[in-house]
Order: structure tokens, then C-alpha cells, then sequence
């Protein structure tokens, strides 16, 4: 399987969109709620949303599995030396095909290009996904903190904050 990677643009929201209308109600369907799956879709995925994102400075690449799209990750500075893993997802049949390291990789060669001096990496990740906690400390992540964190219309992101330095 070749694994080639494309920087996102204004172009790819619709794109975007669609592998998250495709990944993330499987990702969180044991862990939230229907009605927060659909707030969070909005709130992070819609269209508008996401075109937002860029002109706030969220940096999103394509992953590209011979030539078809599967899954996406994205990265905002946060700090003078800080960066975000915002979103890292992958489709779930291609998951288990490490293009998850990939993405995460990915992300991190973008932040030593555009910072090259010694940083960290951060990222929230649901308590409750097992999956993702083990994939993210599989990687050299440490939980560094937690907390509840109220994203509206009554719904709470329960994370850990989890970082690594670079």
C-alpha cells in the first residue's frame, strides 16, 4: 500500500467533511451520546466550520492509501512552543494498517518544519477511549493533565491532555 500525503486547502473541506461524516460517529459511538455526536459533527466538521479552522491557523493534511482518501490529521500552534494535535483520524478499514503512525508522524515533521526549535506537542483525548490512549502512548505520549470541558448545549469533552516533547 502506498501511503502519500497531500496539505490541505480551502478546497479539501468538502473532503474533510465527508471522512469525518465516515469516522467519527464510528469512533465515538460507544462513547457519546447520538445527540453530542451530532453537536460535535457540527461544531467541528461542518463546512463553514472547517474553513473557519484554516483561517485560525489549523494546518490539515490528507492521507492518501494508493490514491484514495482515508483519513486526515490536524495541528494549530497554541503557544510560543506549543503545538495541537487537533484531530488525527483514519477510516476504520483502514485502521490497523499503521496509517494512524503515519498521520502522527506527519503532524510532527510539520511542526519541527515551521518550528525548529524544541517544542511540544499536545493533544485531548476522550478518557474513555481505550483505543486511542494506547495508540497515543504507543507513540510516546504522557497524560500530563485532565479535565471537563463544557463545548456547549449541555455537552462535556471528558479528556486527558496528554504531550510530548519534540
Amino acid at each position: 500500500m502506498e501511503i502519500t500525503f497531500k496539505k490541505a486547502d480551502k478546497t479539501d473541506v468538502e473532503l474533510i467533511h465527508n471522512l469525518a461524516e465516515q469516522i467519527f460517529p464510528v469512533t465515538y459511538s460507544e462513547i457519546i451520546t447520538p445527540e453530542q455526536n451530532d453537536f460535535m459533527m457540527d461544531w467541528m466538521y461542518s463546512v463553514p466550520n472547517l474553513q473557519k479552522q484554516m483561517d485560525e491557523g489549523h494546518t490539515y493534511y490528507l492521507a492518501y492509501a494508493d490514491g484514495v482518501p482515508v483519513g486526515y490529521v490536524s495541528v494549530e500552534q497554541d503557544g510560543p512552543d506549543v503545538f495541537h494535535l487537533q484531530k488525527i483520524y483514519v477510516l476504520p478499514s483502514y485502521q490497523k494498517h499503521h496509517l494512524g503512525r503515519h498521520l502522527f508522524e506527519k503532524a510532527i515533521a510539520h511542526i519541527k518544519e515551521v518550528h525548529p526549535a524544541p517544542c511540544r506537542m499536545v493533544l485531548n483525548v476522550n478518557r474513555n477511549n481505550t483505543r486511542a490512549l494506547g495508540f497515543y502512548e504507543y507513540m510516546g505520549m504522557k497524560k500530563i493533565s485532565e479535565g471537563d470541558f463544557d463545548i456547549g448545549n449541555g455537552f462535556f469533552m471528558n479528556d486527558y491532555i496528554m504531550g510530548l516533547d519534540i
